[in-house]
């Protein structure tokens, strides 16, 4: 006896959510869901809160934070330092952010140009993305050399003060822009742009030129040179870099850095199938 077949019109065909769901107001969102979550993003963007700090932050009763961070504890996605009395992203969110990763052929196609980059460049090379006003690092290839930079994947650094985030910003709306800056331009170094003039007008070379440089405005002692990638729809998707110390990559080889990076950047725009915004 042959079984049934389910037709594509079939109400009985597997489906992702219910036929005529598209509404996403609260009544159908958990509340309880929805604030945990907004706990767990809150603390990935620290480096470790204690309870009350983070309770704190988010307006929240200690309770009720407290009660989350231990359901989240349990599955791994949280950490507790019982020295330091610090909430920390636990090991656990790592493996569900490589699963996402997985998703996209942009991480898996840049590993060949970012190692051929540091081979070529001697310094570490890098790729971020775009989440919020920060720069995501989402792959990196290390320069074996014993001084070096370092951002492991997972890392955020802020837009305007990190070469891939400012070759990102050069190539937003205005609109986008202006709210990044709206959120305010923190001081790390003397060298940090820390007005909306100052990162305007670095911005504007950087289109220019092709090309993004962070002149230790992060942290004292390091460089990054860094070009934009482009997607399908022409949009900058993401940022190559390469970083290291100044004793390496003094301003006399930015011209040569540069051109690397850029080329870089060129190859994954193609691989990934994009075109630069007004080329194609």
């Amino acid at each position: 006896m042959t079984s049934p077949k389910i037709s594509a019109e079939s109400p009985h065909r597997a489906r992702g959510r219910p036929r005529g769901w598209t509404d996403t107001t609260a009544q159908n969102t958990i509340k309880s869901l929805d604030r945990a979550m907004g706990i767990f993003e809150h603390l990935s963007e620290t480096s470790g809160q204690t309870l009350s700090a983070l309770a704190a932050d988010l307006g929240q009763a200690p309770a009720t934070v407290y009660r989350v961070l231990v359901t989240l504890e349990q599955r791994g996605l949280v950490e507790f330092d019982p020295v330091a009395q610090l909430w920390h992203i636990g090991p656990r969110a790592f493996v569900i952010g490589a699963r996402f990763l997985r998703r996209t052929s942009l991480v898996e196609r840049a590993r060949p140009i970012l190692r051929q980059l540091m081979e070529e460049t001697g310094e570490t090379a890098n790729l971020g993305v775009v989440q919020e006003n920060s720069v995501l690092f989402v792959s990196q290839v290390e320069t074996p050399s014993s001084i070096r930079a370092f951002f492991p994947p997972g890392t955020l650094s802020p837009l305007h003060a990190s070469g891939i985030g400012k070759a990102l910003l050069a190539e937003m709306a205005p609109e986008r822009l202006a709210r990044v800056v709206a959120g305010g331009l923190p001081e790390f170094t003397e060298n940090t742009l820390v007005t909306p003039e100052a990162l305007t007008a670095d911005l504007t070379a950087t289109r220019a030129r092709g090309h993004a440089i962070d002149d230790e405005e992060k942290t004292l002692g390091m460089r990054c040179i860094a070009a934009p990638v482009f997607d399908i729809h022409g949009e900058a998707a993401a940022g190559l870099s390469v970083s290291g110390p100044t004793s390496r990559m003094g301003r006399e080889k930015d011209g040569e850095l540069a051109a690397a990076v850029m080329a870089a950047a060129t190859e994954l725009t193609a691989a990934i199938g994009g075109v630069r915004r007004g080329t194609g």
